[in-house]
């Protein structure tokens, strides 16, 4: 019962829904034992030849009354108890979503996609359950039950009652012992979900490699392979589970037989009527219903509170990015000001950035450049506040990045990621999507600078086309030039490019960057780049080399240290004129 006290704070807020809804339950179990002592009192006036039309007729219209009632009532908890548990979903999917929308990348780095959608499905139901199917049994249970064996002790006989009831014991203690063991296997159970979630995701994703490199038949293999522990998994919760129903029918078959035995003695005994016996009976069948509940309610809460353990797990993980309550609010606005002495990723002893120093003033250009894994992005990722713990210091506008609201520094970013992620939307939604208000000449406007408005036009339904899942209808320089739009269309007081142009040709990119150059006069802008010519242009240079600063300048001062970037430079060009077939 402890998943009940773990919700109290909903069932605390909900408390009429829920007092009105048990309310209901009630009545639904009064009027239900009406019939059985109707059928009881009709078969003794029977028996004793004291039946007649009328009284039949007034006990018919007792059993309709009585049934008109249930159907009422039985409708009204309905409402108010599966409304109830309605609502506890909703509510949780909302702070679970809130909470994704808020972790940092090494919560994402920790948690796989398809573990995160099973939280957000397969355990927010099983906790649903528990506001819901919990309540129902647990109440109607208890109420049904109760009201049963009140009405089997009353109208009877208290000393048959008592026999019947006798195996009842034994119910609670299979109870006990079966629930603590469905809670560890429905555990693992949700997890072995959460591993074929991901996988399938995973595979989906990645099926255009897969059929590459010909893996289909591994990767249906690996798949196959997380099927089977699911279902070892899922055939121990469903052992355990089985295991109620035919105890309690056990359960159930000894309190008849007791009941005949000792009812059959005291009808001989004239201690009891034969419409007497017959009631019992039907009490008997009536608790049938509350028996398999318990069974049903023990699976139910300890389905529900494995789940509840697992989505409040994930609820109590805090990210790494603090935000200060006093936080600035006005845009970031100014010079970039980046010294870090060092930084490194968690769970890496090794420094990432070592020493890094660079200043970018209003309306300039930096270019950063090196080999892959040098630590380009890693620098892009401080900036952006996607890591805080480092030593050092970076300022926007004089202002340490750490002491902006995230709204107010990230509102005067536009960053382009290298992995350009688009939305299952149209082309025009996609570039303005960061404000949803943005005019069409505007969107038009965006697209130009980006040099995709071209692209645009000659697609079957222009601006209005759908992109598809994750831009899948688009070719990879498209992918880049619509991200870079949609940055573009904010007008940030700073633009990132990470390696935002390696998908597009010379020519292309050369003209996005003189958009750039023209359009972006007064503002800031970053390039990070393999492809040298993205970056020729820019006022500073700097080359990183496992994650320090090896040479700087501009293009010029560069290629006059005959360094590193003298080198590159050569290579890409000879290259760039075998590809040209000069």
């Amino acid at each position: 019962m402890s998943i009940y006290r773990r919700l109290s704070w909903f069932f605390k807020r909900e408390k009429k829904n829920y007092i009105i809804g048990v309310t209901a339950l009630i009545l639904v179990a009064l009027a239900q034992l009406i019939p059985p002592r109707v059928i009881g009192i009709i078969i003794d006036e029977i028996n004793q030849h004291e039946i007649s039309i009328q009284r039949i007729l007034m006990w018919i219209g007792i059993l309709v009354a009585a049934a008109l009632a249930q159907y009422i009532f039985r409708f009204v908890w309905r409402g108010r108890i599966w409304g109830g548990a309605a609502r506890l979903e909703k509510d949780l999917r909302a702070q679970l979503f809130e909470h994704f929308t808020k972790m940092d990348h090494v919560f994402y780095q920790k948690h796989r996609t398809g573990d995160l959608m099973a939280h957000a499905t397969n355990d927010l139901n099983a906790i649903q359950n528990v506001a819901g199917a919990g309540i129902l049994t647990f109440a109607d249970s208890i109420i049904t039950g109760g009201a049963t064996i009140v009405a089997m002790v009353l109208f009877i006989d208290w000393r048959l009652t008592l026999i019947a009831l006798l195996p009842l014991p034994f119910l609670a203690v299979m109870a006990r012992v079966l629930g603590s063991k469905l809670h560890d296997a429905f555990r693992d159970s949700q997890a072995a979900f959460s591993d074929i979630n991901d996988k399938t995701q995973e595979s989906i994703t990645g099926i255009k490699v897969i059929k590459t490199f010909g893996q289909e038949k591994e990767d249906l293999a690996d798949f196959n392979e997380k099927i089977e522990n699911a279902i070892v998994k899922n055939r121990r919760v469903n052992k355990l589970d089985a295991l109620f129903d035919p105890a309690i029918t056990i359960i159930i078959g000894v309190s008849y037989v007791l009941t005949i035995i000792v009812g059959g003695k005291f009808i001989m005994a004239d201690e009891i009527t034969i419409g007497q016996m017959v009631s019992f009976i039907s009490y008997i069948g009536m608790l049938v219903w509350p028996m398999f509940a318990i069974g049903r309610l023990f699976n139910v809460l300890e389905r529900g509170s494995a789940s509840y353990d697992r989505v409040s797990e994930l609820l109590a993980e805090k990210t790494h990015i603090e935000e200060k309550a006093d936080g600035v609010q006005t845009p970031a606005h100014g010079r970039v000001n980046f010294e870090v002495a060092n930084f490194k990723y968690p769970d890496d002893e090794r420094n990432t950035l070592e020493q890094i120093k660079f200043v970018i003033g209003e309306g300039s250009t930096l270019g950063i450049v090196g080999k892959t894994g040098a630590g380009k992005t890693s620098i892009l990722k401080l900036l952006m506040r996607e890591y805080d713990d480092y030593q050092g210091k970076i300022t926007f506008g004089d202002i340490d990045v750490k002491d902006y609201s995230l709204d107010a520094l990230l509102k005067s970013i536009g960053y382009v990621p290298q992995d350009h992620f688009l939305f299952s939307m149209t082309v025009r939604d996609n570039i303005r999507f960061a404000n949803p208000d943005f005019t069409e000449e505007q969107v038009a406007e965006a697209a130009r600078l980006a040099f995709v408005d071209e692209d645009i036009k000659g697609f079957s339904e222009g601006y209005d086309t759908m992109v598809g899942e994750r831009g899948v209808s688009l070719s990879g320089g498209q992918k880049q030039r619509l991200s870079i739009a949609r940055a573009l269309i904010v007008n940030p007081e700073l633009l990132i490019l990470d390696d935002a142009l390696s998908a597009v040709d010379a020519k292309t990119e050369e003209a996005i960057l003189k958009n750039l150059k023209s359009y972006r006069s007064d503002k800031t802008t970053i390039i990070s780049a393999h492809r040298l010519s993205s970056v020729m242009h820019a006022q500073e240079i700097i080359v990183i080399d496992e994650g320090r600063i090896v040479e700087r300048g501009n293009h010029e001062e560069l290629l006059a240290l005959d360094g590193w970037y003298n080198q590159m430079w050569r290579k890409q060009q000879l290259e760039a004129k075998i590809e040209g077939g000069e």
